[in-house]
């Protein structure tokens, strides 16, 4: 692109102009080679929108990596990995911003292999508007239906069926409607309304920025004419306030500001407002800028809301409308699109980032298994990469909520896991559990502290782990004869024991290892409110499970010791003729075998049960618990 110098009033004109234009994300999404790097590589071309060392850089890279025998390959502008110029394919998703004199746009191009759809949810999650790109030769596909469902789920109201390559079929009319016509029916099975079909070619620029010559039978818009003009209306603006607390701004005694970005509605001085989850209401005394101004704000301002009234509120907390407010629940019906590796497993605790707050939370149920080609729906007990499913969601806290579908910011969310700090899903709300709205803690008369003080004893949980044939059993009843002697009450739940009735419907897959931990953790809490000591003998082999199992209990109530022997040992004791059954084969998914077992990081108690002997081990225990 030329430069040229420009009067100061033209440039103050021209930044003003584009400073008030409409900002549009939208992202391109579809099956493999469909030509998505291309059609906005050649967007981005045609808006004449690149400088002169991008052009002359992309005349390079073309000659190097590109695919048209050194023509301007356009996907180049787009791929900007190594592999993905190696290998001609869209791995991550790339960002690029870029306007016309009409409008303003951020485009996300997302990558077409199934084994990327993690990558395209996260384009989803923030865009307004889709292109769904079909190879006019193949049509609609199964990448095609899959994307269009995680549209559907992250609310994407409008979408541009572009139906590329059209050159390759003879520009054919036929071909253009029948692919439209799938389309639309799939659209309206997913609830999508808005769908603009346009027949182009990305590699020739047809129907682009300018109307196909070969293509007369089409009189709709170009692809830009139509993103220029397209009415993207942004619930958020209308509707009643709404801002996550970022940050509690405290510079020094005479100041205390709430910081965040307006998510809906508009925040104006003198409005009454509530902060939620507490409940507890003031109004809003300023709205201060980051330059000091002091005015209302609308939807997507970040600002600093000073109240008039010294309420207590915290980061991760939402001021809303008081007359409007949002609401508050601890347990949700949610839609989860998996992202991680490893599976989902009901039970396990991950950590559920809503707004701006972060919350330790499980999923209690996955209901059903989405199948994204065919919308069918299947019973699961776990949820591997890339799948979807409706799932019962429970928060260790309330938090303050809207269903995805009235407000994007409060409705979708995402969980990380407590290990690694990766995402391991996104999510969105449909509605609150009628637990969270109707089961309370009963209150008793009398309390745990009451029932250990009748017993003289302070309730405590050690929890046994280690292999099978380590020895824990064996020095858990060690434990319980030495208490018992000393005129204490203990009560020891038995892996094996609990198998026998509570637990006998489970096997030792890994969903039913997590719900066989979950159990015995619920029973031990139980019996230490009774005033027990507990001893809760349990391989559980992963750590995430036995943190489960801790977070239930407060402070040192909870006890992790750790019986560790090598495996050599334990399989050379094998008591039960387990290891035996397992190395042939007649036990699967056996832990140290066909299942690993993950040692403690930090365990109160380390027993060393290969070089010490039973008494010395319970001598151990008994001293940490505080008993001579």
């Amino acid at each position: 692109m030329d430069m040229h110098v420009a009067a100061p009033d033209a440039i103050d004109a021209y930044l003003k102009r584009h400073e008030d234009s409409r900002l549009l994300r939208f992202i391109t999404c579809g099956s493999v080679d469909d030509g998505k790097s291309t059609l906005i590589g050649r967007l981005l071309f045609d808006s004449k929108r690149l400088f002169d060392d991008q052009l002359a850089a992309l005349a390079a890279d073309s000659r190097r990596h590109g695919t048209r025998g050194g023509e301007i390959d356009y996907a180049l502008l787009l791929d900007g990995l190594a592999a993905e110029r190696e290998q001609g394919i869209t791995i991550d998703v790339a960002w690029r911003y870029f306007a016309t004199d009409r409008r303003r746009f951020i485009v996300a191009d997302c990558p077409g292999h199934e084994q990327y759809t993690r990558n395209m949810a996260t384009g989803a999650s923030q865009a307004e508007l889709a292109i769904v790109l079909v190879d006019a030769r193949r049509g609609v596909l199964t990448q095609t239906r899959r994307h269009s469902y995680i549209l559907s789920l992250f609310g994407v109201r409008h979408v541009v069926l572009a139906v590329n390559k059209m050159d390759l079929v003879d520009h054919s009319q036929r071909r253009f409607d029948r692919i439209a016509s799938d389309y639309l029916e799939l659209a309206e099975q997913l609830g999508i309304s808005r769908v603009t079909c346009i027949p182009m070619s990305a590699l020739e620029g047809d129907n682009l920025s300018t109307p196909s010559r070969a293509m007369p039978w089409y009189a709709g818009p170009t692809l830009l004419e139509h993103l220029e003009t397209v009415e993207i209306a942004d619930p958020a603006e209308a509707g009643a306030l709404r801002m996550p607390v970022q940050w509690v701004n405290r510079p020094h005694q005479d100041f205390r500001g709430l910081a965040g970005t307006v998510a809906a509605g508009t925040a104006v001085p003198g409005d009454e407002v509530v902060a939620l989850p507490s409940g507890r209401r003031s109004r809003i005394a300023r709205v201060l800028r980051a330059d000091g101004s002091d005015a209302p704000a609308v939807a997507g301002e970040a600002v600093t809301l000073v109240l008039a009234d010294q309420i207590d509120v915290a980061r991760g907390d939402v001021i809303a409308a008081a007359a409007d407010p949002v609401q508050v629940a601890d347990g949700f019906a949610v839609r989860l699109l998996w992202m991680d590796d490893a599976p989902l497993l009901p039970g396990r605790r991950y950590l559920m980032k809503l707004g701006t707050r972060s919350v330790p939370a499980s999923v209690g149920e996955i209901r059903h298994r989405v199948d994204v080609n065919t919308q069918q729906e299947i019973a699961a007990r776990r949820l591997e990469l890339n799948e979807v499913g409706l799932c019962h969601l429970v928060a260790e806290a309330p938090v303050a909520y809207a269903p995805f579908v009235r407000d994007r910011t409060l409705g979708g969310f995402i969980l990380i896991d407590r290990e690694t700090n990766a995402t391991a899903a996104v999510g969105t709300i449909e509605h609150a559990l009628r637990r969270a709205e109707n089961v309370h803690w009963s209150a008793a008369g009398v309390d745990a502290a009451a029932r250990a003080r009748i017993k003289g004893q302070r309730p405590r949980v050690v929890w046994f782990t280690g292999l099978s044939g380590a020895g824990k059993s064996t020095i858990a009843g060690r434990v319980e004869e030495r208490l018992n002697a000393r005129g204490l009450h203990s009560f020891l739940l038995d892996g094996d024991n609990l198998r026998h009735g509570l637990n006998r419907d489970l096997g030792f897959g890994e969903v039913d290892r997590v719900e066989n931990v979950r159990r015995a953790a619920e029973v031990a809490r139980l019996m230490a409110d009774a005033g027990l000591i507990v001893l809760v003998s349990l391989i559980s082999p992963f750590r995430a499970d036995r943190e489960m199992a801790r977070a239930r209990f407060a402070g040192d109530e909870f006890v992790e010791a750790f019986v560790d022997v090598p495996l050599a040992v334990a399989e050379a004791r094998d008591p039960k003729g387990l290891y035996r059954k397992a190395r042939s084969g007649a036990i699967a998914n056996f832990t140290g075998i066909g299942s690993p077992y993950e040692p403690p990081a930090a365990p109160e108690l380390h027993l060393d049960a290969a070089a010490r002997t039973v008494d010395e081990l319970a001598d151990a225990v008994l001293a940490a618990l505080g008993i001579d």
